[in-house]
């Protein structure tokens, strides 16, 4: 077998071991925060994309705050965030064509439609009022040394676990009945399909990366450019690795699995010297409210995403592998965005904007503030152990 045969079938091929994968993004995340000056983050641009619907049916934007917060400039293939998204898709799609991974899945019922809905707005609107989901609060707001984004995270987690306990409930379960067979079935493999769907997804990598260059040497776009590239690395990682952060705090309160949530800490651990090197450079940091609407949004966003059945990376490569319910979830994400923009107005001043922003390399130096997110990822990682080790203690003595 010779090396592009082992390469095709080891990296292209199979899926990637999780530790590595969100090592390298928490590596690449920090690469994209110097370069664009931004961090990786989605349902920023999804509240956008819900605003430019509202513009298309003739709703006047120009008053509503939040919609001046996240700035309507431009559109998907003209902001970062937007082409950034557009490699994300891109390398998600590569990723399950590589894989053989994609298939047509309905939803096995309609309790499941309104859970992907109801959930994807409950999780959209709570990123929103945390200014920002399991990136921006979460795996690339703690590297950023904004308080909020710890905050956003404890009360995430409380949130995970009430959607834990209440997805559990009788009304949630599969109605499917399992039928028993008498031996195995023979599973064929149409390799004519494999080989089609493999060069339709290098068809779909090689023509995001030649967009990239267009925009680099052509129209002389260095920033959207590599958001282009970036984003295509990061769907292709998520994808390939099947991270997703619902499952990774989930999993504990329900199965007692914490390789992904340890993961994701070592990959904030790598992400956090990364962005302190260029914010030491000069590269200003990305600091949001320390106020109420981290805690609130913290909660509604884990109880949405595990409701929902994955988090805003979760259901961008589920759905492009053929998974109609998330779909569903992706709607609801933009509804409960533009939801949250619509409000903002009436809760911002009291949960938000008259709260200050907490940067802690301001506030305690900027070793000091190192190391202080250090010693609280070290707890978080801690914070991990205890809850599988809790669940693991119940499982024995039931």
């Amino acid at each position: 077998m010779n090396f592009w045969q082992n390469f095709k079938r080891d990296f292209l091929v199979k899926f990637w071991a999780p530790i590595p994968a969100v090592i390298a993004l928490g590596i690449l995340s920090a690469y994209y925060f110097g370069i664009t000056g931004t961090y990786w983050a989605v349902t920023g641009e999804f509240t956008r994309w819900g605003g430019h619907i509202l513009e298309a049916f003739g709703v006047d934007l120009s008053t509503w705050g939040y919609y001046k917060i996240m700035n309507m400039d431009g559109n998907i293939f003209t902001r970062i965030d937007g082409v950034m998204i557009i490699g994300m898709f891109a390398g998600c799609i590569a990723a399950a064509f590589w894989g053989n991974n994609v298939k047509l899945r309905m939803p096995v019922s309609s309790t499941r439609v309104y859970q992907a809905l109801i959930g994807g707005i409950i999780a959209g609107f709570g990123a929103r009022l945390g200014m920002g989901c399991n990136l921006a609060s979460f795996f690339t707001g703690i590297p950023q040394f904004s308080f909020h984004a710890w905050m956003f995270t404890l009360a995430m987690i409380l949130g995970v676990y009430l959607g834990a306990k209440f997805s559990l409930l009788p009304f949630f379960q599969s109605k499917i009945k399992l039928k028993k067979v008498s031996c195995s079935k023979e599973l064929h493999t149409d390799k004519k399909r494999v080989n089609n769907l493999f060069k339709l997804g290098s068809i779909v990598f090689i023509a995001v990366l030649l967009w990239a260059v267009y925009l680099i040497f052509v129209q002389g776009s260095t920033k959207l450019g590599m958001a282009m590239l970036f984003g295509s690395a990061f769907g292709l990682a998520i994808a390939k690795a099947q991270i997703c952060f619902t499952s990774a705090f989930r999993d504990i309160f329900t199965t007692g699995r914490s390789q992904m949530a340890k993961a994701i800490v070592i990959g904030m651990v790598v992400a956090t010297i990364g962005v302190f090197s260029y914010i030491t450079m000069g590269q200003p940091a990305k600091i949001m409210w320390a106020g109420p609407n981290a805690i609130i949004g913290g909660v509604l966003f884990g109880f949405g995403i595990v409701l929902a059945g994955g988090c805003e990376c979760g259901w961008m490569y589920r759905a492009v592998e053929g998974q109609v319910h998330f779909w569903v979830v992706g709607i609801g994400n933009v509804i409960g965005s533009t939801l949250l923009a619509f409000v903002w107005d009436d809760l911002s001043l009291q949960l938000a904007t008259s709260w200050p922003k907490i940067n802690l390399l301001e506030s305690f130096g900027n070793y000091g503030g190192l190391f202080l997110n250090y010693g609280l990822l070290v707890l978080l990682f801690i914070l991990i152990l205890v809850l599988e080790k809790r669940y693991l203690n119940k499982s024995i003595n039931r």
